[in-house]
């Protein structure tokens, strides 16, 4: 599999067309933001005659407003004068460390502790889940622009959840019977060659392990590089451990990100999809809402009708994060809530089974139902499905309408209410 990062990403962009313009933005954007793709990407996604437009061109490509404004001329002076790398590196990380990193109290709140200590690499958020970050999967086939976990790829070890062993999550999971459902996740997991990802999946197959009853997988190799599930040399390996998985009594969720219809147009995604579900593993699909990419109610309802007949079943639309690039990419909460109701107006009801807009936010996972009236006011309509406090899930709430708001805390609590949330 050939990569494009750094140098090569710009050469690669020059070798299909961009201009010399273009070219400069790419190298100031990816000096603080990662970026990578590769050969199936480059040759079979991209169409390079609509780029920078084409949708997987904007994807995983920068775009100098990507970066606020005074971030990109900061980097665009110290770059155009010759600046050492020292020096770039040192304004490189200040400003990431602007851009929100770590959103949601993932590092605040969600970090467990094995024996009193952190342990990084492992995050319980959810009574009945945990997130492993394995060392080795933390990083991707090819890098999404919009992704909420960008810090994991930008080499600061402070910024970095990783764990290099099982054995602190066999530990936890000892003392945390509640947790019936094991997500790894990253990076990517399906980065790892198969005999790799054994080392964490055999110990919860055992007897000791009988109260994990669900492995998911967070991956958008189905996307970026479904030769993993095909033709990569153990990609048969891979689908044993799936059946190994599966008749040891777990239930098994390839966990999908495709952001885009033409994502799922290949002769190689298609195959890779069948040889999954022909191990008995389930594939749930879910992606970001995001500007330039798939704000059009078209891109959903198309890329919802031909994942259900591929035999997928949608899971989530997501708000995009409050993190990185997201004032790019982010789109209002008025606008979401338009474009999910006209993407399932079309579908039959097994279209409809994504949830959405539904954002990731410190408290939990926030749906947002609507808009309505309450005590005179206009309003969201919200709920948890799933919070940090078990207590609020399902509970309806409301916030006061705001046709700018993007995120979580940019919702207020409808006047004389005092708070927000379920009360």
């Amino acid at each position: 599999m050939k990569i494009y990062s750094s140098e090569r990403l710009a050469r690669l962009a020059a070798d299909r067309g961009m201009p010399d313009d273009y070219l400069r933005d790419l190298r100031v954007v990816s000096s603080v933001l990662p970026f990578k793709v590769n050969e199936y990407v480059a040759d079979e996604l991209i169409d390079w005659s609509a780029a920078p437009d084409d949708p997987i061109f904007r994807l995983t490509f920068p775009h100098r407003d990507m970066l606020p404004p005074h971030a990109y001329q900061r980097m665009a002076t110290l770059l155009d004068s010759g600046a050492d790398r020292k020096e770039i590196k040192a304004a490189a990380q200040e400003i990431q460390t602007s851009l929100n990193p770590h959103p949601g109290d993932q590092l605040a709140s969600n970090v467990p502790l094995v024996d009193g200590r952190r342990v990084e690499g492992l995050q319980h958020k959810y009574a009945e889940t945990m997130l492993v970050f394995p060392s080795q999967g933390q990083t991707c086939h090819s890098y999404c622009g919009y992704c909420f976990r960008w810090a994991q790829f930008v080499g600061i070890s402070e910024l970095r959840q990783a764990i290099r062993g099982p054995e602190a999550m066999e530990k936890y999971l000892a003392e945390h019977p509640e947790i019936t459902d094991v997500l790894f996740t990253g990076g990517d997991p399906m980065i790892m060659k198969t005999e790799v990802l054994r080392r964490w999946t055999d110990p919860l197959l055992t007897r000791e392990r009988d109260t994990v009853r669900t492995l998911r997988f967070g991956t958008k190799a189905l996307s970026y590089w479904p030769q993993r599930f095909t033709s990569d040399p153990d990609a048969d390996d891979l689908l044993r451990l799936f059946e190994e998985a599966i008749a040891a009594g777990k239930h098994v969720a390839v966990m999908a990100h495709f952001s885009h219809p033409n994502e799922l147009e290949t002769d190689e995604v298609r195959k890779a999809v069948s040889r999954i579900r022909s191990t008995g593993a389930v594939i749930r699909t879910q992606a970001p809402l995001i500007a330039h990419i798939n704000d059009a109610p078209g891109d959903w309802s198309r890329m919802w009708q031909r994942q259900v007949e591929m035999g997928m079943s949608p899971y989530y639309m997501f708000m995009e994060r409050d993190t990185g690039a997201q004032s790019y990419f982010g789109v209002p909460v008025v606008r979401a809530l338009e474009i999910y109701r006209a993407a399932v107006r079309g579908l039959s009801g097994l279209g409809r089974t994504a949830r959405g807009p539904v954002m990731s936010a410190a408290p939990g996972k926030v749906h947002v139902h609507g808009i309505a009236e309450a005590g005179g006011e206009k309003a969201f309509v919200l709920s948890f499905l799933q919070a940090r406090d078990p207590e609020l899930v399902g509970r309806p709430f409301f916030a006061a309408y705001d046709e700018s708001a993007e995120w979580w805390d940019d919702f207020k609590p409808l006047p004389g209410v005092g708070t927000l949330g379920p009360q």
